[in-house]
């Protein structure tokens, strides 16, 4: 079978990584889309083809102090390189921010992008390529991925939560995201707890200060990854750490669950790929706060999709959509 590549440089790309896919039999001829998720550091894009299978991954530096205006025409370079090779059905996009799906625009977006909030991903993409062209919260996207192929498949009501800088949450009900009446569904990380907010007292961040600080030592010297693994050659300050975390992870998922009930909670961010050390940890802080018949009821999985999450569920969004709204 004919190997397929994602092209050529993009001007200041950053291969990190390179996946090359099969195109089958249907070479060319199969339907195309650029996928693009858009995160704080880096964009990671590709094609995925209408079967939903990832034809190639490519990923280059946000560079997000240049801002919202910076970051579109980071995006249109992406798009114009594959129109170029006449490889582009649509375009799907993943995006940090507050996002209106209808208009294709970010509607807030935090200080870590600048200007962000305006920029207008499907009126550009329509104005300079013809091409239809979907926008959708990076969240919402991971979520609708493990709902439709990863670690929700099959589940009738998925709650998706991403561990990271800070935490973010989305609901996929019956396949679709949960919106809400206002379009903010889910936004878990502000909820309530304990004088502050779920992400203040439960994010990924909060572990590398939390730890740097016993230690006296400066923030910059402390991973997630380093954590675990003094975690697992017995570190106490490490370990007690982490069992704040899950503590307050398991309160915040209990809580959420008395609301919406979900049949599987999933989590994803760069630290869930600890799960060996973290998933007995967490169910048992769940189990700890919520009543018998619920925790029977509520299955915890962690997210199978890694890194590509964000691309397939812009796929999926697009799809959904049909990509015009």
């Amino acid at each position: 079978m004919n190997k397929m590549e994602c092209g050529g440089s993009m001007g200041g790309s950053r291969s990190v990584r390179e996946t090359k896919g099969s195109m089958g039999s249907s070479g060319q001829d199969r339907e195309q889309y650029v996928c693009v998720d858009i995160g704080g550091t880096s964009i990671k894009y590709g094609l995925v083809d209408g079967n939903g299978e990832i034809l190639c991954r490519r990923e280059r530096d946000t560079e997000a102090s240049k801002g919202g205006r910076g970051i579109l025409e980071k995006v249109l370079a992406i798009v114009e390189e594959f129109v170029r090779q006449g490889r582009a059905d649509g375009v799907c996009i993943s995006t940090a921010g507050m996002v209106d799906p209808d208009q294709g625009v970010i509607t807030y977006a935090a200080d870590l992008i600048p200007d962000y909030a305006g920029t207008n991903f499907k009126e550009a993409v329509r104005a300079r390529f013809g091409l239809p062209c979907q926008v959708e919260n990076d969240v919402n996207c991971a979520g609708l991925a493990e709902a439709v192929s990863g670690a929700g498949a099959g589940s009738s009501l998925v709650l998706m939560l991403t561990v990271g800088t800070g935490i973010g949450g989305s609901l996929i009900l019956g396949g679709e995201i949960f919106r809400g009446f206002g379009g903010n569904a889910c936004e878990v990380g502000y909820m309530y707890m304990d004088g502050s907010d779920f992400q203040s007292l439960g994010a990924a961040s909060v572990l590398t200060r939390k730890v740097a600080e016993r230690k006296h030592e400066p923030q910059q010297q402390w991973s997630g990854r380093r954590i675990f693994h003094e975690a697992k050659d017995g570190d106490e300050v490490c370990i007690q750490a982490i069992d704040q975390m899950v503590e307050v992870l398991g309160r915040g998922i209990a809580n959420i669950c008395y609301v919406v009930n979900p049949e599987v909670v999933v989590l994803g961010g760069g630290i869930m790929a600890q799960k060996e050390f973290l998933e007995e940890r967490i169910r048992r802080a769940m189990d700890r706060y919520l009543v018998r018949q619920m925790a029977e009821q509520t299955r915890l999985a962690f997210a199978k999709h890694g890194n590509d999450a964000g691309m397939l569920g812009a796929y999926y969004h697009f799809k959904n959509s049909r990509g015009y709204s």
